[in-house]
């Protein structure tokens, strides 16, 4: 079984790795390799990349990329970049990566592949106008997408758009899959779903994705099962809170109740057997069954 945590706890785990043993830099430079090694790469190359360090991994990918030979252009939404994102741009562009700012009337047709790096799992709130353009404008495009860590505008928390969402083909979890990736709208949104182990140690263990045959005997064994829909209708005393927080409220309602919960979110599915947590879903792939986007 593989883990499943709160960003929370990604956040942390994170910061702890950079300080005892691993730098920031060389993290984003595996999360980088994670999501290079993920597909095949093919065709015109856009990596579209946000202030933060999900646009630091893009720009250490356009770099990877661009070593390849791969004809790949770095597509900015300003001018800010975290300090190793800055680190990476820098060397995209000495490899010569194509540098454009980027915004919602930029042509992204004529690109085959377009990598998202806007925003990652540690983004909250809700998304700003010039940002909601930008993602429907890359959505409307045609091309085969790759998100990077979380689509962009989806919550890594609780699955749900802010107010909208990049949607992918492929999404490449980065350390761990976090919660967001199986809740509420997030199979509207991911296609595809593989998770690159970069070397961050965990400091809880928290939930766990099992398998549709480890999902098994839950399912018949004293189970309510039903969908996400349906648990919100007649279990959930508030139904805004349990959209916010799923797993909080299936918990809290597994152990009033003494009740195994299996909640579908068309595709997948949140198991609580009153504190023991568990997530399926078909979207998950092994990291070595590499996609061909296109022919």
């Amino acid at each position: 079984m593989e883990n499943v945590i709160t960003v929370k706890n990604m956040r942390e785990s994170d910061a702890f790795t950079i300080n005892t043993s691993v730098s920031g830099r060389e993290l984003m430079y595996r999360a980088a390799m994670g999501v290079f090694n993920s597909t095949v790469w093919k065709g015109r190359i856009a990596v579209v990349c946000g202030s933060g360090n999900n646009g630091g991994d893009g720009y250490a990918l356009a770099e990877i990329l661009s070593e390849r030979k791969f004809p790949v252009t770095v597509l900015r939404t300003g001018e800010r970049f975290s300090e190793d994102g800055s680190y990476y741009y820098k060397r995209a562009l000495k490899n010569g990566v194509g540098d454009i700012v980027c915004d919602e009337f930029t042509d992204f047709s004529q690109y085959d592949i377009i990598v998202d790096c806007i925003l990652g799992t540690g983004f909250s709130g809700s998304l700003r106008e010039d940002t909601v353009a930008l993602i429907e404008a890359i959505n409307r495009s045609g091309a085969y997408v790759v998100s990077v860590d979380i689509n962009s505008g989806l919550s890594g928390s609780n699955g749900l758009a802010l107010p909208v969402a990049v949607k992918s083909d492929l999404t490449v979890s980065i350390g761990y899959f976090k919660t967001g990736m199986f809740l509420n709208q997030a199979n509207e949104f991911i296609g595809r779903l593989v998770n690159a182990e970069i070397g961050i140690k965990l400091l809880k263990n928290q939930y766990y994705l099992v398998s549709s045959e480890e999902l098994s005997p839950f399912v018949g064994y004293s189970s309510v099962e039903l969908s996400a829909e349906q648990f919100a209708l007649e279990y959930a005393l508030d139904e805004d809170e349990f959209r916010r927080s799923p797993v909080k409220v299936a918990v809290k309602e597994s152990v009033d109740s003494k009740k195994i919960f299996v909640i579908d979110y068309h595709g997948s599915k949140l198991v609580v057997d009153q504190t023991y947590v568990y997530f399926q879903s078909d979207k998950v792939k092994s990291p070595e069954q590499k996609y061909t986007p296109f022919g």
